[in-house]
């Protein structure tokens, strides 16, 4: 086995728990002013929860994890996911702080000091927005086998292919594309051929149309066509060819960042179920007495708790710069479950009433259901402990 926990000092536990909390405190400051009725109310007239992703912005919060030379207020993965666990907790998910902290990870890598600048600094104070695509239609989990391709074109590129599931695409300001720069039939290893672009979505040659996707939040998702897209040189992000381990980079942080969520959701969930279940008292005691409702609601608090932990165990190691592919997979696995069990002890505690949209529960389910499936379905999770970690042979 290749992978254990690591125990921590009681100072360095301190510590980090001193990170995470003026993290979540600042937070709180921007949720009291735009709480879950605000965000609701924008998903019902279909727009971006701006004036919430401004103030992100004026707090110092969405330039988490990006250095101070660069705008950014420092730290590391770990605050931003610290954030996103207490955005969800106040029942704010913001699916864009997920595609954008998985987008900046490897242009502030790996890119140039001019590409930060250009691409990442504006993100830190909410100027521009960014999303991320790779999914693509034909090959889904499989990326190795996209067709999305890159040629090049005098100093820059041409890009022509078409990506599915692309969180926020229609108010972004810029795309971090995955692409071929060379075809997946013409490389002896299928990590080869493969490159980081960012797009302007300006660009012309960009069309999106919008999937129907039922699941409470501002952010839409699309389907993206790229015909013909002129992209200059300064576009591609690292060495042409080499951008699977970049990708991955990204790819364990916005893990980190959906289990953020997902506990974060989690909470939520659990918080309006305890509090129903002290009010309600239909034969004369609150139904949270009751051990049928109450351990059910212990069960789902226990696993977030356990989520919660690994989350930020993974985070740390992230930003130490150690390998925590498995434990971000570990993290995304446990917290995705945490939260569909925590939903689902509030639909048995509610009742009737939790499919009341009034209620604010059933409203909760798709989107916790959909942590299970993206990003990364929990099945291709489980491939990779397995592989990984415990040494067994490779099931697809």
């Amino acid at each position: 086995m290749t992978t254990s926990s690591t125990p921590t000092g009681n100072n360095t536990a301190a510590a980090l728990r001193a990170r995470i909390r003026d993290v979540q405190e600042a937070a709180r400051g921007v949720t009291a002013l735009y709480p879950r009725s605000y965000i609701l109310q924008c998903i019902k007239e279909d727009r971006f929860p701006d004036e919430l992703w401004q103030k992100l912005g004026e707090f110092g919060l969405l330039g988490l994890s990006i250095p101070e030379e660069y705008g950014g207020s420092g730290g590391g993965v770990l605050e931003i996911t610290a954030l996103n666990e207490a955005l969800a907790l106040a029942g704010v998910p913001t699916l864009f702080l997920v595609v954008t902290g998985l987008a900046r990870v490897p242009i502030a890598r790996h890119g140039t000091p001019e590409q930060i600048r250009k691409f990442v600094t504006p993100t830190c104070t909410g100027e521009t927005k960014m999303c991320f695509a790779i999914t693509e239609p034909n090959a889904g989990t499989n990326s190795f086998a996209m067709s999305t391709l890159a040629t090049p074109d005098g100093d820059g590129w041409v890009l022509n292919g078409q990506k599915v599931f692309i969180s926020g695409a229609r108010d972004a300001d810029h795309m971090l594309v995955v692409a071929r720069t060379t075809r997946a039939a013409e490389v002896k290893n299928r990590t080869e051929g493969m490159s980081l672009f960012v797009l302007d979505m300006k660009t012309p040659g960009i069309q999106l149309t919008q999937l129907n996707i039922q699941v409470e939040t501002a952010e839409r998702q699309y389907m993206v066509f790229f015909d013909n897209v002129k992209l200059p040189a300064d576009a591609l992000i690292g060495e042409a060819g080499k951008g699977a381990k970049l990708m991955f980079e990204g790819l364990n942080s916005e893990r980190l960042l959906a289990a953020g969520a997902a506990i974060g959701l989690g909470d939520y969930a659990l918080a309006k179920a305890v509090a129903y279940a002290k009010d309600r008292k239909p034969f004369g005691k609150p139904i949270g007495s009751y051990q049928a409702l109450q351990h059910r609601m212990a069960q789902a608090k226990a696993q977030i708790e356990a989520a919660r932990l690994m989350t930020y165990n993974a985070a740390e190691r992230f930003d130490a710069g150690e390998d925590a592919g498995a434990h971000a997979n570990m993290a995304k696995l446990l917290g995705s479950q945490a939260a569909v069990a925590a939903v689902e002890a509030a639909l048995q505690t509610h009742g009737g009433y939790g499919f009341d949209r009034d209620y604010d529960i059933v409203t909760l389910w798709p989107m916790v259901r959909l942590l299970e499936i993206a990003p990364i379905n929990n099945e291709m999770l489980l491939n990779y402990i397995g592989e990984h970690v415990l040494g067994l042979p490779k099931s697809y």
